[in-house]
């Protein structure tokens, strides 16, 4: 009886930090939410009946959502839970938080604009591969803009701060792949829909860029392979063209990864090969990269760095890009 009291106190604490350090000035909805699950016996209860990894906020969120078609209240969610349980279980179960943000490639365009062209793109844990298509989208600096080719395509908005070395023409990429456990279809609506329901609340700009970008990807889809990052990366590296920089990235992945052992390897599979590797993620992620840098993570910041170098803190979403000075 002990044990099961500590292991519900323990779930109520992590969806009262989600509210505290991710929600919380964010999605007021979101934020008021996940406290009032973290006093819901019925919805703990609910989330200790599943495997401990199925248990996180953005999961139970997004599978609430796609089942009621918009975002819950704890009364609809505890009437999902009276109701519904079987169906939210199975959804919880099959799907995992595979947010694909495009509006990412607005931090990652500085790197890859700054190699030798052309390039060939790997994306680790690609979802539907929305950012592997960063020569297909425009982007707005704020002292400088690239207009997209198809004024249809989406026009990603990234506030700047420092020298950060902004391009002034689109990448050129030659060749593109992604590798993941699970991939999405765009052409699926099941797929779609679920993309669309792992945005929270409030932010309808990113829910817009997400359809735009989903059109401009379905009309020429990108290639993401089912597969490993640790069994399947290397072989997909090897169809790269020999005449293209080979670009591995990921961005909010790696977490995932675990234990530490695990990305290790990983690491040291891209840094055996020709491919450049550009990494934005958790400072936590990485933490010798991260304390390579002079300045304290802000908060919820991602570490961008390519071959372990850091380069900038960025908004989980693309939405900033702080520069680091040289020598930090």
């Amino acid at each position: 009886m002990t044990e099961a009291l500590d292991e519900l106190a323990r779930l109520a604490g992590r969806y009262r930090a989600f509210a505290a350090d991710e929600a919380h000035g964010v999605s007021p909805h979101y934020d008021r939410l996940t406290q009032e699950i973290a006093e819901s016996a019925a919805v703990l209860r609910f989330l200790l009946d599943l495997p401990a990894p199925r248990r996180q906020p953005n999961l139970l969120l997004g599978a609430a959502t796609l089942i009621a078609g918009r975002p819950p209240d704890i009364a609809s969610l505890t009437g999902m839970i009276a109701n519904r349980a079987n169906e939210l279980r199975a959804t919880m179960l099959q799907r995992t938080t595979q947010t694909n943000e495009p509006a990412r490639c607005a931090v990652l365009l500085p790197l890859l604009a700054a190699l030798p062209q052309p390039l060939a793109l790997v994306e680790v844990g690609a979802s539907a591969g929305l950012c592997l298509l960063p020569d297909r989208y425009g982007y707005d600096w704020g002292e400088k803009r690239i207009a997209p080719g198809d004024p249809a395509a989406p026009m990603f908005r990234c506030a700047v701060t420092g020298s950060a070395p902004l391009p002034t023409a689109l990448p050129r990429v030659v060749w593109r792949a992604g590798l993941d456990l699970n991939p999405l279809d765009v052409a699926s609506d099941e797929d779609t829909a679920w993309l669309e329901a792992l945005i929270w609340p409030e932010q309808e700009e990113r829910r817009r860029n997400l359809r735009a970008a989903l059109a401009v990807a379905r009309r020429d889809p990108p290639r993401v392979v089912r597969g490993d990052l640790l069994h399947d990366l290397a072989p997909l590296m090897a169809e790269a063209p020999a005449e293209a920089t080979l670009v591995v990235f990921h961005t909010a992945v790696l977490a995932y990864v675990s234990p530490p052992e695990a990305r290790r390897r990983f690491v040291e599979t891209v840094r055996a090969s020709r491919a450049v590797w550009i990494s934005n993620e958790a400072p936590r992620v990485f933490p010798d990269i991260a304390a390579r840098t002079s300045q304290p993570a802000p908060h919820w910041r991602f570490l961008l760095s390519v071959d372990g170098e850091p380069k900038a803190w960025t908004g989980p979403h693309g939405q900033s890009l702080e520069w680091f000075a040289s020598g930090d």
